[in-house]
Order: C-alpha cells, then structure tokens, then sequence
C-alpha cells in the first residue's frame, strides 16, 4: 500500500511539474501580450500618485501598478499648450503638435477661416442617439498615425483597435484613423455614441449596454464620501470653499451631493463625479467581451481615457475633498477592471500603461489664501481689449480673432488685404502685453527660436507651434496664473504643475521598478513599438524607454 501511494504522490507531482513546465513554455513561447491597455487619466498630477498613496487599496489599480510594474516618476510632457486633446494625441502619436497637427482641443484655423474643434469632422453624423450633434467626430484632423495604427497595420488589420471615453476626443485620438470602434458619452441621452465614420448604426454590444440604463441607476446613487472628516481634511483644505465652482446647483456647496435629476435634464452631472469613472470602465469590459479582445496571439488594443477626474479638478481643484475621493474611487475601479483582466485576458498575458493628458493648476483663489504666486486672465476681456488697442494705435478693426493656446491669433486675410505693417504690428504688441500683470515673456510666434529664453521653454513652445493651426503672438504667463473666472481651476501651460505627469507600466514583458530619469509624453508610443516589435508611428519622436522592458 505504502508503494501504491507512493507512486500515486509522485505520478501527482510530476503530472503538476509537467503542466507547470507547459505553463511557462507557453508564456516564454508568446512573443507579445494578448492586449495592450492603454489608460489616460484626463487631468492627473503626478504628485496624486504619492499624495494619496496611503489611500490606495492594495488590490487597487495604482498600488499593483506601482508595486508589481514599473513607474517613470520624472514624466514630462514635451511641448505647449498641456490640454487633453494634444495629450492624448501625444500619448499614442509618439510626437508633438508641430508634426501630428493637434494644436489645441480648438484652434483658429487660417485656412478655414474659422475655429476648428480637435475631432470635428462635418462630413459624418452621429450614431446612437437622436439628434446626437456631439456625434459629427473622427480623427482626420490627427496628421500622422498613431501605435494603434501601426499595430492594425502590423498584423494585415487582424488586430483589433477600440477607444472608450467621455470626452469623444478621448476616445477618438488613441484610437487612431483605422480604429474598429471608438464610442463616447452623449449627456443629453445617457447613452454611448460614435460616428458615420466608424459604422452605420451602433453593434448590438452597444445597444445592448444603452438599454441597461446605467447612468440613470447610478445618478440615484448620489455621490457619498468614502472617508470621514478628519481623514479628508489629512489630505485637503475645508470642504466648502468660495473659490470651488458648484456643478451640481448653487445650494450643494459640500459633499455629499444628491445628483437627482428633472424630467428633462440630461446626464451631464454624472461626468462630473467619480460614477463617470464606473460607467467607462463597465463599456471597457463589455468591448473586451464583446469583441473578444486578447483571445489569440494577435495583439489587441483597448484605449480607456477616463475623462471625469477632469471635470472634477476643474471644479473643485487639486486641494479639494471631491480631487481626494475622486482617486479612492478611481484606484478600486481600476483595481476591478485588473481584475476583470486577469480572469477574461489571463494575468500576466496583457500589458498596461496608465499615463496622463497633462496635470493641473491650483485654483488661484487657492493661491491666495496661502500667500502663492498666482491670478488670472481673462480671455474675453483681454481679446476685447487688444482689439481697441490696435484700432487706436493703427486703425484696423477686430484684427484679433482668437486667443486660443495663449496666442494671438490676427486675421492674417485682413492684414494683406490692407498691406498692413505686420511688423510694427507684432512690435506694438510685444509691448502692450509686456505691461500686463499676468505676462512673464511675449514675443511673436515667427520669432520662437531667436528669442531669448531658456533652450527647455522654447523646445516646449515650438513643439507646439504649427503655422496654420497656431497664432502669431505667443504669451508666456507668469507661474500660478490661469485663464478663467474666479471658481476653478484649468491647465495649459509649461510649468511643472501643468506638465508632470505619471507613467505607471503593468503586465506582459514588464519589469518592476522605478525610475526619476527624465522622460516624456511621447516616448510612451516608441516603448510600445518596441515591445511589441513593430514600426512607431509615423511621426514619431520618442525613444523606446529600455529601462521598463524585460531584455
């Protein structure tokens, strides 16, 4: 008997040392991760990742990323202006504004002759709800392809290709030109959307997932805090502040906030709170699902912007108790899309980056209650202003159209009809601008390479430049300052607080650790491309960052 069972434990052990060694055969065997999931965070400091770090569950999405991936700690974002179009376009172009042609979320286009908005596309409509004007949107104004892109290509188009956000931009931009699907909110329906350009009528996947009603369910839900009093105010300022706008009405002034709606409002509000976080992630799973992503050895591409994390910085700021339960929130969604991962995908077989559009400023009023540099433009105003003073000094009439990307944009038509001094012009200007409160350094945009500044600015501010999409003055605001009203905050500029962001790297041919070696934006593509050994994208700049990858 003794023999028997000893022959049976060992036929057991080696049974479980064979499938062992087959298991690692396999994995040793796959040359690239089964899904890449790309995750931008819209409106993220990087300084959250160690601020709220004690907050972070274990199981949560930023803790495993940061204890069992590889975190570049010292990420910047390489040109002006950091807003999220051009953040998201960096991300997965590998390149800046000069050369992928994404200047802004908006710009004045000299050759349209008109305001251009970053994903518009007026020769396609929307799908999934009536009358869905938020639905006219592509990527044809992104000039170059995108790691998605090269990826479809890569594969002869086997490879399958999905965008998810609230924002359409958010969606649209990663996905690239050859997507299979990029899908976005509509507030006014509650439903998920896309375009003519992707297909004619949503899949039923979709369809299906609209008629779940999530946004309606969870709306009722309100938002709760996750902490006690005490433990927010470790991490924030007092709840209620004068200077934090009020999404949500005039009379909640603090958390929590009862999100009910009228008969005949809409969904925004839910964009607004850390639900909009929930619900992309819920679309997320159902496309993996679905299409069955990461199935095969055919690498997929899931690219997940989580767009409410912005719309709650620009209310409340980056020292507020909704910022603070927005990242609570966010790390346990994350953590359960991991998980979702793990048990559909298989752990270990996908790949994850986690990176950000660009970051944030503190609210200006902020600012002041604690003695910092900082105040406001406003933009309106300002443009009003310029124009009188150019009609004073020159006569011309309503020479500036636009102010978008903290440039000043003329109506270059007007100046040649008029055979116009462009010079005298820009000189005058220059000058008018350099006597106002919030400008550090003006100078005309044709001049960005001559004027004197440091060589780190003005690599950042002609990577922003595009002759076409960009104006001809360019400002320089002072630290601290930005172009709003008197609640909330934005974002945009060169500074730090604007332009840190993280770069968290999880899963498939990954290592664990961490870095402060400077990197940026768009090295995150050329990384990509080397994991996956395929072409960058075709306006790419970036390097490879061999200290994430297993050799």
């Amino acid at each position: 008997m003794k023999s028997g069972l000893g022959f049976l434990s060992l036929l057991a052990v080696s049974s479980t040392t064979v499938e062992a060694q087959k298991t690692k055969l396999t994995q040793s065997a796959e040359k690239a991760p089964r899904l890449v999931v790309g995750i931008v965070i819209d409106q993220m400091r990087w300084d959250y990742l160690e601020r709220f770090a004690p907050l972070f569950k274990a199981n949560g999405g930023f803790s495993r990323m940061m204890n069992q991936g590889f975190s570049n700690d010292n990420c910047q974002i390489g040109y002006t202006p950091s807003v999220t179009a051009c953040g998201h376009t960096g991300i997965y172009t590998g390149t800046v504004p000069a050369i992928h042609g994404i200047t802004g979320n908006a710009w004045y286009d000299t050759q349209l002759k008109r305001n251009v908005y970053c994903s518009e596309d007026r020769t396609v409509d929307g799908v999934g709800a009536a009358g869905a004007s938020d639905g006219k949107m592509s990527p044809k104004n992104m000039l170059t392809t995108s790691i998605a892109d090269e990826l479809r290509m890569a594969t002869n188009f086997k490879s399958k290709v999905i965008g998810i956000a609230i924002k359409d931009r958010g969606a649209i931009l990663p996905a690239g030109h050859s997507a299979n699907g990029a899908y976005w909110f509509d507030a006014k329906s509650g439903n998920f959307i896309t375009s003519t350009y992707y297909f004619k009528e949503l899949p039923n996947w979709v369809k299906q997932f609209n008629d779940r009603q999530i946004p309606d369910s969870l709306m009722k839900l309100g938002w709760n805090k996750s902490l006690t009093d005490q433990q927010y105010l470790h991490y924030a300022t007092a709840d209620e502040k004068n200077y934090e706008s009020k999404p949500f009405g005039a009379n909640q002034t603090k958390m929590p906030y009862v999100l009910n709606r009228t008969a005949n409002e809409g969904f925004g509000k839910l964009s607004t709170t850390p639900w909009g976080n929930t619900i992309t992630v819920e679309l997320a799973k159902a496309a993996v699902l679905a299409e069955d992503m990461g199935k095969d050895a055919v690498t997929d591409m899931l690219a997940v912007s989580f767009s409410s994390p912005d719309y709650i910085g620009h209310s409340f700021g980056p020292n507020s108790w909704e910022v603070v339960d927005n990242y609570i929130k966010l790390d346990e969604e994350l953590g359960r899309m991991f998980d979702f991962l793990d048990a559909t995908v298989g752990k270990g077989k996908y790949t994850a980056f986690l990176s950000a559009d660009h970051a944030v400023a503190h609210v200006p009023g902020f600012m002041k209650e604690n003695k910092l540099p900082g105040g406001l433009l406003d933009d309106k105003a300002a443009l009003t202003e310029m124009n009188a003073a150019i009609k004073a000094k020159f006569g011309i009439d309503k020479l500036v159209v636009s102010l978008f990307n903290y440039q000043v944009h003329y109506n270059r038509d007007l100046l040649d009809s008029l055979n116009a001094d462009t010079k005298a012009i820009n000189q005058f200007m220059v000058h008018y601008l350099m006597k106002k409160d919030y400008i550090l350094n003006a100078f005309p945009t044709s001049e960005i390479l001559t004027s004197p500044m440091p060589q780190y600015l003005r690599e950042k501010l002609a990577n922003g430049y595009l002759y076409n999409r960009s104006g001809d003055i360019q400002m320089v605001l002072k630290s601290g300052y930005i172009d709003g009203g008197a609640t909330g905050t934005t974002h945009g500029l060169w500074y730090s607080y604007d332009a840190h962001i993280p770069l968290l790297w999880y899963g498939f041919g990954i290592k664990q650790g961490r870095s402060s070696n400077r990197v940026y934006m768009h090295d995150i593509a050329a990384t990509l491309a080397s994991l996956l050994k395929i072409q960058e994208p075709s306006g790419n700049i970036g390097h490879p960052i061999q200290e994430v990858l297993k050799q």
